[in-house]
């Protein structure tokens, strides 16, 4: 697999970003961490427009790369097609090809109704779409997104998503992604990386990175594990959704038609039995082995399962753990109190 290296290194009075990787030449890489952890910092040294020890020692102009920033940053006296049209002054590809380029991007990002519209009376989600839109016209070796859904209230954010989700699937250009919403990253992320004051503490694909538990490189409420799962059905006469993974089958309330999705489990919506529940209101609950445990607190510990080929994580008190006398090997019951269904 190609591989684009990342190595910069650069000081901000007492801040030090130092990140020496490389990461895969296609799909999401999602850049997970607290503030001011270091994630703008080091889209902005990709990108050149800070300065930074490294290999590159391209001009920004030369460097093909496209910025989605947390704000559009739209030119308001022109209109969404000559907003998006803008960005083919950075195609050295766009000779003869412009209004067709723009038409499909814009279909791309469903804003394609809106092309003879000002962008002043654009909402968030419009507004940011169309600044994505200016981006892919510039035909980038590489689009960095900083937080782009940061400025959104919940319902401009699950409005501009699916569009992600699109870019994603139909987009041969790699994207770097910083956010420091977990779900985000989750939904839309293949490669991650978790930076803590300026550094790398975790990295590599998804689903192996978020489970890791010795130590845990997300904590909190945060901490939990992915699913790829598999559309069954749906019960009409209670809402549900059936799901299948190589672990079992999960239900979750509503209705989705999409006929694969990520499942997010968070750590803090596990509990374990050892024995199966005789009558319970909670619908999932799965046989499961426990593949290693590491304290988290004083007060909790982190245990990896196994389910089937994929692996869930739960917190549980050290105190449960002790009365139940729990053992890396066990067998147990993973009840899962809670499912989050993305894409």
């Amino acid at each position: 697999m190609k591989m684009l290296p990342l190595n910069h290194d650069v000081r901000k009075g007492e801040f030090r970003l130092s990140v020496n990787t490389e990461i895969p030449a296609i799909g999401i890489t999602g850049v997970y961490g607290e503030s001011g952890s270091g994630k703008t910092t080091l889209l902005r040294c990709i990108a050149g427009l800070e300065r930074s020890t490294g290999p590159s020692k391209l001009a920004v102009h030369k460097r093909r790369v496209g910025f989605v920033f947390q704000e559009p940053q739209l030119f308001s006296h022109l209109s969404v097609r000559r907003n998006i049209e803008f960005g083919l002054r950075r195609n050295p590809d766009a000779v003869d090809k412009g209004d067709k380029k723009v038409d499909e991007v814009a279909d791309m990002l469903g804003v394609g109704n809106i092309l003879a519209r000002s962008t002043s009376g654009l909402s968030g989600g419009e507004a940011q779409r169309v600044s994505i839109a200016r981006v892919l016209c510039q035909a980038p070796k590489l689009i960095l997104m900083d937080e782009p859904l940061s400025s959104l209230d919940k319902n401009r954010r699950d409005e501009i998503l699916p569009y992600l989700d699109r870019l994603h699937a139909e987009s041969a250009v790699p994207i770097i992604y910083v956010s420091h919403s977990i779900d985000e990253i989750c939904r839309l992320s293949d490669h991650l990386i978790v930076l803590e004051n300026g550094s790398i503490t975790a990295q590599g694909g998804l689903h192996e990175t978020l489970t890791q538990i010795d130590p845990p490189p997300i904590g909190g409420r945060s901490a939990g594990a992915v699913l790829e799962a598999t559309l069954v059905r749906y019960d009409q006469n209670f809402d549900l959704t059936l799901f299948k993974f190589s672990g079992g089958e999960i239900w979750s309330p509503g209705r989705f038609d999409s006929p694969s999705v990520r499942l997010r489990i968070s750590a803090s919506d596990l509990s374990l039995s050892k024995t199966p529940a005789e009558s319970s209101t909670i619908l999932n609950i799965l046989p499961a082995t426990i593949e290693t445990m590491a304290p988290e607190s004083a007060a909790t510990e982190l245990l990896r399962l196994r389910l089937g080929d994929d692996v869930l994580v739960a917190r549980i008190t050290r105190r449960s753990s002790q009365q139940l006398n729990l053992q890396a090997g066990d067998s147990v019951y993973a009840q899962i109190k809670s499912v989050t269904v993305r894409r």
